[in-house]
């Protein structure tokens, strides 16, 4: 599962958003950016082919140490490219705890493994409550929540046969081939708390919308926020509805929660998952809100007839998509017709065919 599904990427120049490091790590390789703040990439296996790492210098009952927020997939080129770490760039402190923003692949699949790395030094994993246990059903592939569940569910919106027997061929036992375990226990972290990590206090903010209960992380001190997947600088966080919560509107979660990145500092320096180091979050909180404001916009003018969810996503991705993508395509697709719902303008009606469609009201 990646964290994003990439649409047509807007030109830097066009994002009135600035970037003070213009050059990025190799994969494996880390970046000092800010005072006790190292920069690493990680490769993932998708289109989108990285995720941004942040290590933190920290003391922890009087052990030097580091605190890693988020780990990358559980796959052997990132835990080879962990090794590396461990060898030449830690400085020989060990990592006593690991933070996750969220629950999805590549941000949690080496949670477990690098704490037993670390076991010995007490590591452990803090997160929320709602993405530890989401992690930990996911992994486990329980009933509702396993393919099975989401394949009934993209065929009850449209997806073609074809590509639902193709999505599941291809990803049974998906999650859990990237998350090969999650820890047995953790530490809770809420919307609100604080968190002391190198003498410095990080605040925790939640979002949804993305994921079940979403951390962000912002120190004053640095002026930096670690946004993980809610404020990206050139591609759209996925938004989705999954078979778990078909009746969801997390659309409208969403945007209510990247509105409070406009709480923050004008100049903050944005850490985000994937893409680059960024400047301007309340512009591109902006971005997102007229992108919203027009994909709906095309959504509702559609349904003047029945349309599916299947029926929406070339208006919103002007491509061919595989069946990795086309998961999260009709997931972002059903999240604006959902939003639209609330809002009483358009009424969902299943059809003799076993399809769900919405016209407008």
């Amino acid at each position: 599962m990646a964290a994003v599904l990439q649409k047509s990427p807007v030109r830097p120049e066009e994002l009135r958003l600035t970037y003070p490091y213009p050059a990025i790590p190799e994969m494996g390789e880390v970046f000092d950016i800010l005072p006790g703040v190292k920069w690493l990439r990680m490769p993932l296996p998708f289109a989108l082919d990285h995720i941004n790492l942040w290590l933190i210098e920290d003391e922890i009952d009087a052990v030097p140490c580091f605190t890693a927020i988020d780990c990358g997939v559980g796959l052997k080129p990132t835990r080879d490219a962990w090794e590396r770490l461990f060898a030449a760039r830690l400085d020989g402190r060990p990592i006593k705890r690991v933070v996750i923003t969220h629950a999805h692949p590549d941000h949690i699949g080496n949670a477990d493994w690098i704490c037993e790395r670390f076991a010995e030094h007490g590591c452990g994993l803090t997160a929320t409550a709602g993405e530890y246990f989401w992690g930990r059903i996911l992994q486990h592939g329980m009933t509702g929540f396993d393919n099975d569940a989401q394949v009934e569910h993209f065929r009850r919106h449209g997806l073609s046969s074809a590509m639902c027997d193709e999505i599941d061929r291809g990803r049974k036992g998906y999650f859990s081939s990237l998350v090969p375990s999650v820890p047995k226990r953790f530490f809770r972290m809420r919307a609100g708390d604080t968190l002391s990590i190198g003498g410095r206090t990080w605040s925790v903010r939640v979002g949804y919308g993305h994921s079940a209960e979403h951390a962000s992380l912002y120190c004053a001190d640095l002026n930096a926020v670690i946004s993980g997947d809610m404020l990206l600088p050139r591609i759209t966080t996925n938004v989705g509805v999954w078979p778990n919560e078909p009746l969801a509107n997390p659309l409208k979660w969403f945007l209510d929660a990247i509105a409070a990145y406009k709480d923050l500092p004008e100049d903050v320096l944005v850490l985000p998952s994937h893409g680059r180091l960024f400047r301007g979050a309340h512009e591109r909180v902006a971005q997102l809100q007229g992108h919203h404001a027009e994909r709906l916009a095309e959504t509702l003018a559609a349904c003047v007839k029945p349309c599916s969810a299947a029926d929406i996503i070339p208006l919103m991705f002007h491509r061919p998509l595989d069946a990795h993508q086309s998961t999260f395509a009709i997931g972002e697709a059903l999240a604006h017709l959902h939003f639209l719902r609330d809002q009483g303008k358009v009424v969902p009606a299943t059809g003799a065919d076993g399809i769900v469609r919405f016209l407008k009201a």
